[in-house]
């Protein structure tokens, strides 16, 4: 039923839609500070999932597909941010076992080491003996909260893991959209009064990379340092856009042709001028976290994406059958 449902929205051709999967982590075992994200075992079955519903396509040969209006029936393609290693670890070998490519779009300046400012604040939440966390030690010397971001109480409690994610996603929620020196501080800032530092390298190795290529999936660019790009004055945020793609393309001795802006929403993350941007750096086709599927009149920099939880009707494999 869900699959002639699916046909009927996106018949063949010019009328055809492209469903695009966004996936971030897929770790061994579940991580109680991440529950949304899926495990191997449960990735496995959304996987499976996927393939049973729909056409999935190479992610390049789908995008220029959309654009000359010869898509199949029910197509989509499945598609990773930001470059985390489990990726390649462990979610790469359940996509192969299915069959399926997939687009793995990569923020380079974390390639030897490192962890984005989300990942840093997670795992100095996760892992301080604190019991409470004082805000204004995180922010001293910092801009105000940008337009519309909650305000701190002045403690943040710490108990048992999902009030530790709670307050990490809290702390997030108020720096994430900081200019990149006032979002890094108040990360050090925090980490500090953690009392936890480093030893935290969740990305991919160069090698990685090339091993992505190498095994038939697509690379794409995500940025350098996955900043919030409507944060940035221009010319930052060009060196961000097309400096991510040189970095790419030295790597793997060939043109990138796809780029996922960072969080990815029209107006609150990126504006219009940056996918100007990425189209004069030399990417062919954008993705958004806007929701929906693509239709050929859609421009080719402003593609939407499904995050994963917007998929409620994923079930396990033997019920799509």
């Amino acid at each position: 039923m869900i699959r002639w449902l699916t046909a009927a929205a996106s018949p063949a051709g010019e009328r055809a839609k492209l469903a695009a999967f966004l996936f971030h982590r897929v770790p061994a075992h579940t991580d109680p500070m991440f529950p949304g994200e899926p495990d191997a075992r449960r990735f496995d079955a959304i996987v499976q999932w996927i393939a049973s519903q729909f056409r999935v396509l190479d992610p390049v040969d789908a995008c220029e597909r959309l654009a000359a209006g010869t898509l199949p029936s029910r197509a989509a393609i499945v598609t990773f941010d930001d470059g985390y290693r489990d990726n390649v670890e462990v979610a790469l070998p359940i996509l192969e076992r299915h069959g399926v490519r997939a687009a793995f779009f990569i923020a380079t300046a974390y390639l030897n080491g490192g962890a984005m400012f989300n990942d840093r604040i997670f795992e100095a939440v996760r892992r301080t003996e604190r019991t409470a966390l004082d805000p204004r030690a995180l922010f001293d010397g910092a801009s105000h909260a940008p337009a519309g971001a909650e305000a701190l109480p002045d403690s943040l409690h710490l108990g048992d893991t999902a009030s530790r994610r709670a307050t990490a996603e809290r702390i997030i929620t108020r720096v994430k959209h900081l200019p990149p020196a006032e979002r890094r501080q108040a990360v050090e800032r925090l980490e500090a009064h953690c009392g936890v530092h480093g030893g935290y390298e969740p990305m991919m190795r160069p090698e990685q990379v090339r091993e992505l290529r190498a095994r038939g999936m697509c690379v794409g660019g995500h940025t350098r340092t996955h900043p919030i790009l409507a944060s940035l004055d221009p010319d930052a945020a060009w060196e961000e856009i097309r400096g991510g793609r040189d970095d790419l393309c030295a790597l793997l001795g060939s043109d990138v042709d796809l780029f996922a802006y960072p969080n990815g929403r029209l107006g609150r993350d990126f504006q219009p001028p940056h996918a100007a941007m990425a189209r004069r750096a030399g990417y062919r086709f954008a993705f958004t976290t806007e929701p929906g599927a693509a239709q050929r009149d859609t421009d080719a920099w402003m593609l939407p994406r499904f995050l994963k939880t917007d998929t409620a009707c994923l079930t396990s494999p033997s019920s799509s059958k």
